[in-house]
């Protein structure tokens, strides 16, 4: 019998490796890590140059605060620390409310304020605005309302006050003249935003990333302002350079406010909880609209006119501007106001 020999002394041949049978494959493979490599390192200086922005801002925020001093005074309340600016006038009050984001609103109604020099002007800033905390509970109109409310208490207020808002505070005077009628005389509108109800509950994203807000703690903004700072100034010539310039810094201070930041989330919600809520009949009612003889100021009128009329006495002036209508046209709101509230 013959008997095949067997190998025992020797592994199988290993295939040829991936380089040597496919060199266009492993050049390949080394670009890729070689780009890996250049993205990471990459990544790691932009966390680096942002951390020393980051450092650089803090720093500098903290010198300009240190070297102005805050205007106002702060008023203690359950939710926390709120800035109110008066102007110590003894005349009829008038307390004004600012539009969404307006990062130092004392400042941003001073022209109005100063052709309102008659009155007995207050000007409330809400938390996440001007000098008051930037943090607070859930910005729903009941809250906000009640807030308000109590920091009008604190300051003792003579009543009736008047009501004076712009933009989204269209929906916080609308909400508490309906919880607190008695104490209201008159409403002033600053092209407000009137709610238009959605269909139901909007879910409030919370939590992650508030990309605004790092644009503000990174220094983006600051950098932003240095290139452009056209874009945290008023338009018109009514505010002064000092004016101008607090402003800007309290842009790049407040930018982004976490409080600013859930109220803006809410406004669905808060759209939806004011439906079918109108001001009380016998409220005199001022609404200034912007952009005069445009489609958007006919269309903002038609809206008006239809939450005003039940109420008996209310008046719509269109006037020529942007959005911010006290900054160029303080003038002529002050006239219009001081006659409306005067014929009552």
């Amino acid at each position: 019998m013959r008997i095949n020999p067997r190998r025992t002394d020797a592994s199988p041949p290993k295939p040829a490796a991936a380089t040597d049978a496919n060199p266009a494959a492993g050049r390949r493979r080394t670009r890729r890590r070689k780009r890996l490599r250049i993205l990471a390192m990459a990544a790691l200086i932009a966390v680096g140059l942002g951390l020393v922005s980051a450092v650089a801002n803090l720093l500098l925020e903290r010198q300009e605060r240190a070297s102005i001093t805050p205007y106002g005074e702060r008023i203690e309340i359950a939710g926390g620390t709120v800035n109110v600016y008066r102007n110590g006038q003894p005349g009829q009050p008038i307390v004004l409310l600012s539009g969404l984001g307006t990062a130092a609103p004392a400042l941003d109604f001073a022209p109005l304020i100063r052709e309102l020099g008659d009155y007995n002007v207050t000007v409330v800033e809400g938390f996440g605005y001007g000098y008051s905390d930037m943090s607070a509970s859930e910005r729903s109109n009941k809250n906000i309302s009640t807030e308000l409310h109590e920091v009008l208490g604190k300051l003792d207020i003579p009543q009736p006050y008047v009501l004076a808002g712009h933009s989204i505070a269209g929906f916080y005077m609308l909400d508490y003249t309906n919880r607190y009628p008695a104490e209201v005389g008159a409403v002033i509108g600053i092209d407000v935003t009137v709610p238009k109800a959605t269909s139901g509950p909007v879910e409030v994203q919370s939590g992650g990333i508030d990309v605004l807000r790092l644009l503000a703690v990174t220094g983006v903004v600051r950098a932003a302002l240095v290139v452009a700072p056209g874009l945290g100034e008023p338009a018109g010539d009514a505010y002064t350079p000092e004016e101008r310039e607090r402003m800007r810094l309290m842009t790049i201070w407040n930018f982004g406010s976490p409080a600013v930041a859930d109220e803006t989330a809410r406004i669905g919600n808060n759209a939806s909880d004011l439906r079918g809520l109108s001001y009380p009949d016998g409220l005199p009612v001022l609404a200034f609209v912007a952009d005069a003889g445009s489609p958007e100021a006919a269309g903002k009128a038609e809206s008006l006119e239809n939450l005003l009329k039940n109420v008996q006495r209310h008046k719509i002036v269109p006037l020529a501007g942007g959005h911010y209508l006290h900054w160029t046209q303080s003038k002529p709101m002050a006239e219009e106001i001081r006659t409306f509230l005067e014929s009552r």
